[in-house]
């Protein structure tokens, strides 16, 4: 059984006690509508031995005004049920009121890594997430810490943000986990009509595809522009960015070593991904 905690006091008390015991924790930070994604995390800190704490928070300082805050999924009652059967030991889930109580004035920024990619498509999205993610990591004083790389930017900015902080925390990258046809799970892939959930793997083909013919040796731009167009084509929207970028400094990049980074929207729903060169 998965226990519920809803105060930073309750969450401190429950890993005090671990801790006297001598038991590692690991700590999956979430928004919530839990997919297999997130319970990979769980496992990647079981199998290290660890008390696993999963947050689920849908935190409104990384979300711009014109973002889909008031529409992310919200299934309490769901999400911790998939916990309980993972082996998950604790949920913290606060309130806004328990992560916000008062008037904030302190943000965490990172710079260079959140210049372009999400950071230049969101303005002060970064700022939100390294904050929060700032917060529960001083409120849970975990050994781990788990996140995907499919949110790489995400990934790099809380190991460079650690680094400079003195964060006493191991922030471990687990593999980006895929439907059969390749796409990438999110909590948001639930907001895919039928229609564009059928569209929505050639986002990774195409992305694949570059990264092939980039490590054969062809040229970046065409790869580039073909891959636009065949997106285009198939009726996906704007794109935020479809780059290749340096997997650490983020910087363009039109070598090896490099990662293919895409956001590209369908429907109403902003899909992102990368894949390795």
């Amino acid at each position: 059984m998965t226990e519920i905690v809803r105060t930073v006091t309750d969450l401190r008390t429950r890993v005090a006690a671990w801790r006297r015991e001598g038991m590692p924790v690991a700590l999956v930070p979430t928004m919530g509508a839990l997919h297999p994604g997130h319970l990979s995390l769980v496992d990647a800190g079981l199998a290290r031995g660890c008390r696993v704490v999963v947050s689920i928070f849908v935190n409104p300082t990384q979300f711009g005004p014109n973002e889909d805050l008031a529409r992310y999924p919200r299934q309490e009652t769901a999400d911790v049920a998939l916990l309980a059967g993972r082996g998950a030991h604790l949920a913290f889930c606060p309130s806004v009121d328990e992560m916000y109580a008062q008037v904030s004035a302190t943000r965490v920024e990172v710079k260079g890594l959140t210049d372009g990619l999400c950071g230049a498509a969101r303005p002060g999205h970064f700022s939100g997430m390294a904050t929060i993610v700032t917060k529960l990591l001083l409120q849970a004083l975990p050994d781990f810490a788990m996140f995907g790389e499919k949110d790489w930017q995400q990934l790099q900015v809380v190991r460079r943000m650690v680094r400079d902080l003195d964060i006493p925390v191991e922030i471990v990258g687990c593999p980006t986990v895929r439907e059969a046809d390749g796409l990438a799970l999110s909590s948001r892939n639930l907001r895919l009509s039928a229609g564009d959930r059928t569209i929505a793997p050639l986002l990774n083909r195409e992305m694949r595809r570059i990264a092939e013919t980039v490590a054969r040796g062809g040229t970046a731009t065409a790869a580039l522009a073909e891959a636009r167009a065949s997106l285009a084509t198939a009726g996906f929207g704007r794109i935020d960015y479809l780059e290749l970028r340096h997997p650490e400094t983020l910087e363009p990049a039109g070598m090896r070593p490099a990662r293919v980074f895409a956001a590209v929207w369908l429907g109403n729903v902003r899909l992102i991904d990368n894949v390795p060169v």
